[in-house]
């Protein structure tokens, strides 16, 4: 703990000597950070924030039937198939944040939790469609990519190990109100925010120290890798739109570095070790997918599956094998 809390101070005493030496580049980047918020992420994203509160925090603990054969595909706990509402149409970090709820309400047990972080913590349509379809000529391409994306989660869910918990019972919750949905919708809204314009004064630093060494596509894959949303807005500095859908399909999957720490904000004690592992399968599967469909490259595409294949079955023999 004290080294973490030294590497920390050093940290953020380097940090302010970069703001302090070239302000200039800081306050540069700080003020396109707020123009992209006030510009393009609220107007593209808040409307869907407020909807998308609304549909989970109304479907949140019921019974929906219509998902138990995904729930059964991915070896969830009966029960707990309203999990994959948030999952897959909350968007960053909503999932998470359901799954920790779950697991302080007693209703999830901790390994089963940390292995649903695997592949329930996913972008939401409203991202996708709200802000990603910018930079795409077609809609088609937008729901092209949710598809990978959701593929990708699924692929992850088979090679993360099973939950061990037979059946849940997650408390049925209220419907939750426009009025709630709205203070939440804010709350979250806020927080996208703060983050997008604090990565966005690294990315600058970024940008004039080191990143002009790399090409287009290198910079938008280091950007993307650190914060998604300025990543996803740099994809319009790619003038090949194939290049754009593979780089988009990857920072999608992955969620970047600033989603993670929002993961591990809301995430209590929970580790992060299948979620690492879980979004490396993402990452690489969906890659793989956006470059078949893209370049008609389904050779290695056939290859990540093989591979993905070879690995499941090694996982599901080694309990037959050992007796456990």
């Amino acid at each position: 703990m004290g080294n973490k809390k030294l590497w920390t101070g050093i940290l953020c005493a380097l940090g302010m000597l970069a703001l302090i030496v070239d302000g200039k580049t800081a306050l540069e980047a700080g003020g396109t950070g707020i123009a992209l918020c006030i510009k393009v992420v609220i107007p593209s994203l808040f409307p869907f924030f407020l909807l998308s509160n609304v549909l989970t925090g109304s479907l949140m603990g019921s019974p929906l039937p219509f998902l138990r054969p995904l729930a059964h595909f991915l070896k969830m706990p009966s029960g707990s198939e309203s999990l994959l509402i948030a999952a897959f149409l909350g968007g960053y970090p909503v999932g998470a944040q359901n799954i920790a709820q779950a697991y302080q309400g007693g209703f999830l047990n901790k390994r089963d939790a940390e292995i649903l972080l695997g592949y329930c913590n996913n972008a939401g349509p409203s991202f996708l469609f709200g802000m990603v379809g910018a930079f795409f000529p077609g809609k088609w391409m937008i729901w092209m990519l949710w598809g990978i994306h959701i593929m990708g989660a699924l692929a992850a869910g088979q090679l993360v190990p099973p939950c061990r918990q037979k059946h849940v019972h997650l408390p049925d919750t209220a419907p939750l109100s426009i009025s709630a949905a709205l203070h939440s919708s804010i709350r979250v809204m806020a927080a996208v925010c703060g983050w997008v314009v604090l990565f966005r004064v690294l990315i600058g630093f970024l940008n004039r120290w080191i990143l002009w060494l790399l090409p287009t596509a290198g910079q938008v894959a280091v950007i993307g890798l650190l914060e998604l949303t300025n990543g996803c807005c740099e994809l319009a500095n790619i003038s090949d739109i194939s290049t754009r859908f593979c780089l988009c399909a990857g920072i999608l999957s992955f969620g970047g570095l600033c989603v993670t720490m929002q993961t591990k904000s809301v995430t209590s004690d929970l580790s992060l070790k299948y979620y690492f592992f879980g979004k490396a399968v993402q990452t690489v599967f969906s890659v793989a997918l956006a470059a078949a469909i893209a370049y008609g490259l389904w050779l290695p595409f056939c290859g990540v599956i093989l591979a993905f294949l070879i690995i499941r079955q090694k996982r599901s023999s080694i309990p037959a094998a050992v007796g456990v």
